[in-house]
């Protein structure tokens, strides 16, 4: 293919979609043609000066694209990303891939029958450290027990910004896609039902929302896992991020800075140290090798991922990837969370 640069449209100029927008003019294999949002924030230096059109419509019939980088809310994703495939372009969507299974499954029927690459927001599989930590829990052996949660104490703009997204989407599906690949990449078994609790802790979202929820899924292999998530000023600082797998053969940590964060951004991806315990012991009981603590040191911030993952994009289109198993994963992981919400709103276990 052309090495000439993908011109790309970006839609959406929120915490993502701005870091997004960096990766492309960090990176010479992009030209950015345009920026669609619906207010105008202000630009950092290497976007300064354009133009930010209000239309993705518009913008995407006028300025013809090759490529679509969909960064909106998550009611929009799938409807901004068919247009953009039928119109001949690749996408990168932010996850979830859209709010309901019907709809996620309609976006990838389109990237199939249109010959289109959709590579979806699942920044985690680009960060060195995760893709370390799946490595290490594969080796045990499964069954497996995942352990994880993203608990954001949020106050000011980022409770704002959490306000707007649960507009559409609860924690647990918003940041719960994320966690939920993981457990579905480590044991890569079918899952099979999922439940779901959830609480509405403050007056300022909707009724019918919730700001904190957990789920549990249970998978074929008898694996087993669980994910909690919340936003909002009234969330505890207290272990906000747990990230643990076991196995009957021993079990890989994510061990966090004592002095993070929960509304830090780059706490979400950045691993500090990853803990390694072997279960084997020897005749007198005891542990035959000590727990190994591997410093992740070096790994990417939060711009350097957006900068790897935008970087994939490129590869994927340039030398033709199959991306089907990375679509399918997304319906998946997304149909799991979604599962969880309904247990939550009925009460009832849902069998998948």
């Amino acid at each position: 293919m052309s090495a000439s640069p993908i011109r790309v449209l970006v839609a959406g100029l929120g915490n993502m979609g701005m870091s997004h927008a960096l990766a492309y003019a960090n990176n010479p294999g992009f030209e950015i043609v345009g920026l669609v949002n619906r207010s105008k924030p202000e630009l950092p230096a290497p976007l300064a000066g354009r133009e930010i059109l209000p239309s993705f419509d518009e913008a995407l019939a006028e300025l013809k694209p090759e490529l679509c980088s969909i960064n909106t809310y998550s009611d929009s994703h799938a409807a901004y990303a068919i247009k953009a495939m039928e119109a001949g372009c690749h996408v990168f969507v932010e996850k979830p891939l859209a709010t309901t299974v019907a709809d996620a499954e309609r976006v990838v029927a389109c990237a199939k029958a249109n010959g289109r690459k959709m590579v979806i927001g699942y920044i985690l599989r680009h960060h060195p450290s995760w893709i370390k930590l799946i490595e290490l829990s594969r080796d045990l052996g499964g069954p497996f027990v995942f352990r994880m949660n993203l608990n954001q104490q949020s106050s000011g703009k980022t409770w704002g910004t959490h306000k707007a997204l649960m507009q559409t989407t609860p924690p647990i599906v918003d940041c719960g896609v994320h966690y939920v690949d993981v457990m579905c990449q480590i044991t890569d078994a079918k899952p099979v039902s999922v439940r779901g609790m959830g609480l509405r802790l403050s007056d300022e979202i909707a009724p019918d929302m919730y700001n904190y929820g957990h789920l549990q899924v249970t998978f074929d292999d008898g694996s087993i896992g669980w994910y909690e998530a919340g936003w909002g000023p009234m969330i505890s600082e207290t272990a906000f991020f747990v990230k643990d797998v076991m196995s009957p053969n021993g079990s890989v940590s994510i061990v966090m800075d004592p002095n993070a964060k929960s509304d830090d951004i780059d706490t979400h991806t950045k691993t500090s140290t990853i803990r390694l315990h072997k279960a084997k012991t020897g005749p007198d009981g005891k542990f035959l090798e000590a727990d190994q603590m591997l410093q992740m040191a070096g790994e990417p911030g939060h711009q350097e991922l957006c900068d790897l993952e935008q970087a994939y994009v490129l590869k994927a289109i340039r030398e033709d990837i199959d991306l089907t198993r990375h679509m399918n994963d997304a319906v998946q992981s997304l149909r799991i969370c979604l599962a969880a919400d309904e247990s939550v709103r009925t009460g009832k276990m849902i069998d998948l």
